[in-house]
Parts: C-alpha cells; structure tokens; sequence
C-alpha cells in the first residue's frame, strides 16, 4: 500500500509496520510465512555466534542460521532486519558483521535486553557506550539501529547526539503511551499540557529529526498504529498481536493503518509523522 510505505534509515519499505524481533521470526517457517503474508520488511529474532537455550525470550538458532536465510530471502529482494544479542563486543561486532554481508539491509544493535545489560553493560558509562557503537560502524556496511533500554543513565538528548555521531540512522524505542491518553487522530490534538508521551516521542523531539525513529510496544490496530506516528514514529513494531493472531497480524494493521490516512485524506505516512500537537 503507497500510503504506509516509508524510507527507514534510507531503506525503501513497503509498509511501515513490521514485527518485533522475536514475534513469529525465530524459525524459517515463521520467517517465510511473515514474508509471505506482508510485504513490509521483516525483523528476526534477536540473535548470537553460537546461539541460545536461555533465557527463553532470547533462545535462537545461531547467527550462521539467520545469515543463511537473510542471503536467500534479500536475493530476492526481501527487506530484512536483523538484529544483535552477545555478552561482548566481540560478539556484537561478529555477528553484526555476519548479517551485513548476509544482505540485511538493516542491523538492529538489541542493547535493551536484560541478557545484554547483565553481560556486556553498554550502558554503565557514556564512554563504554561510545567504544561499542563505534567499533560495530566501523566494521559494517548496512544501515544500524540500536534498540534503547526503556530507562536509560544519560539524557536522551546525549544519546541522540552520540547516535547521530556514530552514523546510527535508527532509535527503536518504547511506545508508552498513557493508557489514559486522549487524543483526536484527525488533528492531532492531545488534552492536556505539552510533555514528553512516550519515549518514542522523546527521541523525535530530541533528535530534531535527524534519527528515524521506531515505536515497539502497544501496537494492536492501525489506529495504535497511527498514534504512533503522530508521536514521530517513522516504523512501528508489532509483538504481542503477531503472537497472539500469527503473521496476518502485520497484514490487518496495515489496512487499518491504510484506512485511517485515507479518510483523513493523508497520502503517505510521512504526511503525519510527529504531527501531534498539545490542546491545553
């Protein structure tokens, strides 16, 4: 659908909705099957050298297992998303490596997992931070994202500043939204006082535009969806719905997404990106 399509860290993608890392994408059945259901780009499941039995919300099949799938899938010209867990830079940096020269078009650096924070502590100083996203740029082609913990040591602006120094083209953040949140989709007014809604929304303001930024979490219908985007969401990752309905999630929120624009007479995403206003 031309209306959801976007550009995301420069890479053309059919639809703005995607799957989280994880959600029906840890095995090449589900993989072909979201690609065969959706047209968007499609994200695996969070992924080591040697790959997992535990945790359980990171257990996978290995890096040399994703790679194999992500070079048949991108000669085909699938958009595909991989993404990155290790216990050490090392790790990160081999593995990242692995699913570039595989053909990802996109790596996402998983920094906001437990399993991470626990092991390789990127976020225990600014510098240890820095070190890390500057030696995966420096030894990978495609584009980066970094998935950011939900709370963070340093203020989001710094982090902003750091990612666009590093040439991190995407923040793939929190969308917690106030479940008590009124707004008015047609205009994008929120009630109430100016503030910062979600992190997704943080990270947009801070980054004054220069970061695509992708909201994970809370994304059920197209007008989930939609909300999202007001707040500056560039992409939009689907987790529990694809658990809970399989890969025809993806496909149903982006035709309500589709629909939602069409009877506000917007032509693309792009029209409502960060749109949202605050009504006192």
């Amino acid at each position: 659908m031309e209306r959801t399509s976007i550009r995301l860290g420069g890479v053309d993608i059919a639809s703005s909705v995607m799957n989280a890392s994880g959600a029906g994408s840890a095995e090449r059945g589900e993989i072909f099957e979201l690609c065969a259901v959706h047209a968007g780009a499609v994200v695996f499941k969070s992924c080591n050298l040697g790959g997992l039995q535990m945790p359980e919300n990171l257990k996978n099949r290995g890096a040399e297992y994703f790679a194999a799938i992500a070079g048949e899938l991108s000669s085909r010209g699938k958009k595909l998303i991989g993404s990155v867990v290790g216990t050490s830079e090392e790790e990160f940096i081999d593995v990242a490596k692995m699913l570039d020269r595989a053909g990802a078009s996109i790596v996402e650096l998983n920094l906001a997992d437990d399993y991470v924070a626990k092991s390789l502590a990127p976020f225990s100083s600014f510098e240890r931070l820095k070190s890390l996203l500057g030696r995966i740029r420096g030894e990978t082609r495609c584009v980066l994202a970094v998935k950011v913990p939900p709370r963070m040591p340093f203020e989001p602006r710094a982090i902003a500043d750091l990612f666009k120094s590093m040439r991190i083209a995407i923040a793939v953040c929190a969308n917690d939204l106030p479940k008590d949140l009124e707004i008015d989709i047609k205009t994008g007014a929120v009630k109430g006082r100016a503030r910062a809604l979600s992190q997704t929304h943080v990270f947009f303001r801070e980054s004054e535009n220069l970061l695509d930024v992708v909201a994970v979490g809370g994304i059920n219908t197209g007008r989930d969806a939609y909300i999202a985007h007001l707040t500056g969401a560039k992409a939009v990752q689907v987790g529990s719905a694809v658990m809970k309905e399989g890969a025809g999630a993806l496909g149903r929120i982006d035709r309500e997404l589709d629909s939602l624009l069409a009877e506000h007479a917007r032509k693309s995403v792009s029209e409502i990106l960060g749109q949202l206003r605050f009504a006192d």
